[in-house]
């Protein structure tokens, strides 16, 4: 493929360093995202956490293509309202704000560490404890908090000030309040539990002592999970989902989860319609895309996932786009391509965290069951003992002469961010640095939002035909973070999302 050994794109620098370390040392793809995975823990507290889950889409270098989803899994029993810990903050964005519910009913079962330990088995070469190293001598070193980091700390601080553990562990050592910008976090507790974590396997974690105490805290402080749901976890390998979008295959996240789902359908749709050369960017070409986003709303909230895979239904969205009049949560993601053509896609999501750590191990613990974005028919209405559904939507895409690998953090937006970016690379042929740095558009509840950098005759099409918008000032982290790369016969390229402070790596 090249001369290079491997590439890495991931939003923190500590995550993607980590990676390409265990590249260095001659894993494999799937050594280097686990690799990456332990360092987002440390690196990104309130991404991803051992608390949470995730999903892996691996492609292998003899063309195969499995989805591990490690997402995580409501419990085998619902407390009653008035037995739960449940209850909102409001996360400050700044422009905006949210509200998010935490305490240990917000916790649903944890698949990380599970998934870890069977990614590894299925297709890791090296040893778990060093792919473990990196991520365990960042986390007894101190991380020093990046800008992005500082940001999402200050707009998730209710959630991190909630329990003395939590303040113990991300407060400033310097005032009150959690750590800012340029102060260093240290770990030491988290790095014990990495070590022993790599040492001894999933099975001390979900059957020994951490199991006996996060089912101990549960019961103790209001929350849903038991020892059964925690041994009964399973790591479920899927088929992904996968079609032919002009000249390429595209594989993705499939059902349950509905973000591959979306993307599916709007590629569909996408596929018939011209784009002429050069139209990057021009009126014709975004409001294109803005009425595809918008058709996709539309079918997502009038049928069922599943029937969104449908032929008929497929073709009646598509041209209620060619009719259309032209004008002329706390989520991470990591991508690796490996010198022999091995491919992983990586999304983790912690929600935002529910605000207790499992004592002595320095994890912060999901509040899944207290994302809006995840229950969409309500809070405590969820099935029991059912896999978690996620927006979440690692995603390959591969013709004659590349391999793309991508996936976004983002809530609902992660999807559209996704959308764009392969839209950009796929029909306007654009560098893949480009692709992900071109400003977007998304649409929700009939709601524009638009990242400056388009022309003013593009803005001034798109707010004309969406009266209700919003025009953001900067690019923001509310679209998403697609950190890619991309392989072709004599190079690997890619870029990390500045939006969510990505990074590209590549040795």
């Amino acid at each position: 493929m090249s001369s290079y050994r491997g590439a890495v794109a991931a939003g923190h620098e500590h995550t993607a360093d980590a990676a390409v370390s265990i590249l260095e040392a001659g894993g494999n793809a799937f050594d280097a995202a686990l690799a990456g995975l332990y360092a987002a823990c440390v690196a990104e507290p309130v991404l991803s956490s051992l608390g949470g889950g995730g999903f892996l889409l691996a492609h292998t270098a003899n063309g195969t293509h499995r989805l591990f989803d490690f997402f995580t899994q409501t419990p085998h029993q619902r407390l009653a309202v008035a037995d739960q810990a449940f209850y909102p903050i409001l996360a400050d964005f700044g422009t905006t704000q949210q509200e998010f519910h935490i305490g240990l009913g917000a916790m649903a079962v944890p698949g990380m560490v599970h998934g870890l330990f069977a990614v590894h088995r299925a297709l890791g070469r090296m040893p778990m404890p060093r792919i473990a190293e990196p991520a365990i001598a960042l986390a007894r070193q101190g991380v020093v908090l990046n800008p992005l980091q500082a940001y999402l700390f200050s707009v998730v601080a209710p959630i991190y000030l909630a329990t003395a553990e939590a303040r113990r562990v991300y407060g400033s050592p310097q005032h009150l309040g959690l750590a800012r910008e340029g102060e260093r976090i240290h770990q030491p507790e988290l790095a014990d539990t990495l070590e022993q974590l790599a040492r001894e396997g999933a099975d001390w974690f979900y059957h020994g002592e951490p199991g006996q105490q996060l089912a101990e805290l549960s019961i103790s402080q209001g929350g849903h999970v038991r020892r059964l749901d925690l041994q009964a976890y399973q790591t479920l390998e899927r088929t992904p989902l996968t079609g032919r979008y002009r000249d390429t295959t595209w594989f993705t996240n499939p059902p349950p989860s509905s973000g591959g789902l979306l993307i599916a359908f709007a590629l569909e749709l996408l596929a018939t319609q011209p784009f002429a050369p050069n139209s990057h960017g021009t009126p014709a070409a975004v409001m294109r895309l803005a009425e595809t986003m918008n058709q996709t709303n539309v079918a997502r909230q009038q049928h069922r996932p599943e029937a969104l895979q449908q032929a008929e239904l497929i073709a009646r969205y598509r041209r209620a786009i060619g009719q259309h009049p032209l004008f002329t949560r706390g989520t991470t993601h990591i991508s690796v391509i490996d010198a022999a053509g091995n491919a992983a896609a990586l999304s983790l999501s912690n929600g935002e965290g529910c605000g207790h750590l499992l004592p002595g191990t320095g994890i912060m613990l999901n509040n899944m069951l207290g994302e809006e974005d995840l229950n969409p028919q309500g809070f405590n209405r969820w099935a029991t003992n059912t896999r978690v559904s996620s927006m979440m939507a690692p995603s390959i895409v591969q013709d004659r002469q590349r391999l793309i690998v991508t996936g976004s953090g983002g809530s609902n937006r992660l999807r559209t961010a996704i959308l764009q970016t392969l839209h950009h690379l796929l029909d306007h042929r654009l560098p893949v640095e480009q692709a992900v740095r071109a400003p977007r558009i998304h649409i929700e509840n009939d709601v524009l939002h638009l990242e400056p950098g388009f022309s003013d005759n593009t803005q001034q099409h798109l707010t004309t035909a969406y009266p209700t918008h919003h025009c953001w000032d900067s690019p923001n982290l509310f679209f998403g973070g697609t950190h890619t790369v991309v392989a072709e016969p004599h190079a690997i390229c890619g870029a990390g999302d500045p939006r969510r402070g990505g990074v590209f790596r590549r040795c």
